[in-house]
């Protein structure tokens, strides 16, 4: 992939340079050639450095994303209750370099949340990746722990694999270490939080994935009341799940959904990405219209997959605290 890209930096600023100057010929006798090679100049070299600057310093950045989710059903004790959501970590994509992840946790410790919560892309194609990284992910702390889900990536869908029995064991594995961190894993499963005589249910579902992959979420099997009154959190990592089955369905009292997957395509402008092409709701907060305890916040992950650079998009950590809408 580094080599393919490197190829695409030389390449695509010649072709903005030939676009500019294919774009100044019905203006040749406004514009001299002169100019336009300058400014063809100038466009090409400013596309070489932005994309080079995504690849060599913004993918190894890191941006807080701190977000109030104001909602009248949060339960008392749990007014100011801080979440640190990261996501699409990806650190096949490191090897075996673990400063950037030895980074990540020293920013999740130094925020000190409350819960600290993984919303899936934890490798590439293989648990294997994980490996080089146990100890230190190991060390993120906060007084609720880390509760995990699995992402598209994590099933091994995107390997070539000798049996279904060796997929199965990579799977196994990856419930394995991950517990073996300290993390919470929930599939398809739902874990409660108290304070006092208050509490929150966090409800994680497997990878609700979209034609042609897999749809390992089951959302009844996770929680098979979602219509009860208690002050839910769905963890999923496909935010098209909210979108699709959580937000037009008035049954589905949950008050705050976190999910990951989109990357923001790993390109971002401001408040435009690529993304928003392939999903109305990728990165950011979202509320149903008229109804502000239905919520979701889509994180744009952490690590890269496939091009090996984040323009624009930053690395994201995103601190989520529960206000009590009054």
């Amino acid at each position: 992939m580094w080599m393919i890209y490197s190829y695409f930096s030389i390449y695509i600023p010649k072709l903005l340079y030939c676009i500019i100057l294919w774009m100044s010929i019905p203006f040749q006798k406004y514009v001299t050639r002169q100019k336009s090679n300058l400014i063809g100049i100038i466009v090409a070299f400013f596309a070489f450095t932005i994309m080079w600057w995504g690849a060599a310093i913004n993918r190894l950045n890191i941006k807080v994303a701190n977000i109030d989710v104001i909602s009248s059903t949060v339960p008392e004790a749990f007014d100011g209750y801080r979440i640190l959501q990261f996501s699409d970590f990806h650190v096949g994509t490191y090897g075996s370099d673990t400063s950037y992840v030895h980074k990540v946790v020293e920013c999740i410790n130094d925020l000190k949340p409350d819960l600290v919560v993984f919303t899936g892309d934890i490798v590439n194609r293989r648990t294997t990746e994980l490996m080089p990284f146990i100890s230190i992910l190991s060390k993120i702390k906060a007084q609720d722990g880390v509760i995990s889900i699995l992402g598209n990536h994590d099933y091994g869908d995107y390997c070539s694999w000798p049996d279904n029995n060796a997929k199965d064991k990579n799977l196994i594995k990856m419930d394995s270490l991950q517990r073996a961190m300290g993390w919470m894993l929930l599939r398809n499963q739902s874990s409660v939080i108290t304070r006092g005589t208050d509490s929150i249910k966090v409800i994680g579902v497997e990878n609700w994935g979209e034609h042609p992959f897999k749809k390992y979420g089951d959302l009844q099997k996770a929680y098979p009341h979602p219509d009860d009154s208690n002050f839910k959190i769905l963890l999923t990592h496909n935010p098209e799940h909210w979108r699709r089955e959580i937000a037009p369905n008035d049954s589905m009292k949950i008050a705050l959904t976190m999910s990951g997957h989109t990357h923001a395509m790993q390109i971002q402008a401001g408040h435009w990405s690529p993304s928003a092409w392939r999903y109305s709701t990728w990165g950011g907060l979202y509320k149903t219209k008229n109804n502000n305890d239905k919520q979701l916040y889509v994180n744009i992950g952490l690590g890269t997959v496939g091009v090996p650079a984040r323009i624009g998009a930053t690395p994201e950590l995103t601190l989520l605290t529960l206000r009590k809408q009054k």
